[in-house]
């Protein structure tokens, strides 16, 4: 029976790059991955990222629709289409704000019996654990139900504060394995068994965030991604771009994350949505989005 792992965690807590590494994995072993993409706006733009590792064939993206509710039927019809393959491993990332409770209440029902039932991988950023404000039931919420909990950017903390947040994570799971990055082994997903804690109920509407995008023109310069990033307002949790820079010859992409900090990378192939600039959180809006990267090209222009 194939195994499936859902992934959850809060914006930028390292989704994206564990699945990676669970993919990489999986080749190495011989196993055949098939991966499920969800976010609000920019599932697509995350799944070319993903294009050079895997066929295509075993990667969906879902855009728009949230898979812990309107977006469910489409996520189950889309499990269930899933070729039979040997050695078949089942990942999905859900987006980084999923009502991960509501979620596994609901994917567990109408799986085709190939599968296993569903187990929930949380991802969480030490640093910045619980540290979220309004928004800290959430990201307490998403580990409530899962079998294991992978602590990320623990090299940016000190020992006591990794020490601290084990220690609360066990007060709201206790029975999950909570393990860094490196210490996951990918073979332990098909053997772990879904969670039977009882979880606090999530008033949903909080899993619920305005999004937005709109289409990104090519920068004369990499300041312009700063200047971009900057106008934003902090109520934006996460910024995501991708576009070409100057006389470059390949797409850089481009994320701001929730606790600030700018990352910016080569972006592999072309985006198949065309270059864009996304947003996630309270202040999305597209004309906020085209204002700024206006601004911005008019500052270049000064330089």
């Amino acid at each position: 029976m194939e195994a499936i792992v859902v992934i959850v965690g809060f914006l930028g807590a390292g989704k994206t790059t564990l699945l990676k590494k669970l993919v990489e994995s999986a080749f190495e072993r011989d196993w055949s991955p098939f991966v499920i993409l969800n976010d609000y706006e920019s599932a697509s733009l995350d799944a070319a990222q993903l294009s050079h590792k895997i066929n295509p064939n075993f990667l969906k993206a879902l855009n728009g629709s949230c898979i812990c509710c309107s977006g469910i039927t489409e996520l189950r019809e889309s499990v269930n289409r899933i070729q039979t393959r040997d050695n078949g491993i089942t990942f999905i990332e859900a987006n980084g704000t999923t009502d991960a409770c509501s979620l596994m209440g609901f994917l567990g029902v109408g799986i085709n019996q190939r599968f296993l039932s569903p187990i929930q991988l949380s991802v969480v950023d030490v640093k910045n654990w619980q540290q979220r404000g309004e928004h800290n039931e959430l990201e307490a919420n998403q580990i409530q139900v899962s079998s294991i909990i992978v602590l990320t950017h623990e090299d940016k903390v000190a020992e006591q504060r990794i020490t601290d947040v084990k220690q609360h994570l066990k007060t709201l799971n206790p029975n999950a394995t909570i393990l860094t990055s490196d210490m996951l082994n990918i073979e332990m997903l098909p053997e772990a068994s879904p969670s039977h804690n009882q979880a606090d109920k999530l008033e949903h509407h909080k899993a619920h965030w305005a999004s937005s995008s709109t289409d990104l023109p090519p920068l004369p310069d990499y300041i312009c991604v700063k200047d971009i990033c900057e106008a934003l307002p902090s109520s934006i949790l996460r910024i995501k771009g991708c576009t070409k820079i100057a006389n470059e010859p390949h797409y850089t992409y481009f994320e701001r994350c929730p606790d600030g900090e700018v990352y910016v990378r080569p972006y592999k192939g072309e985006p198949t949505t065309g270059a864009k600039l996304l947003t996630i959180g309270p202040g999305s809006d597209k004309a906020l989005l085209e204002r700024v990267i206006n601004q911005a090209l008019k500052q270049s222009s000064k330089r």
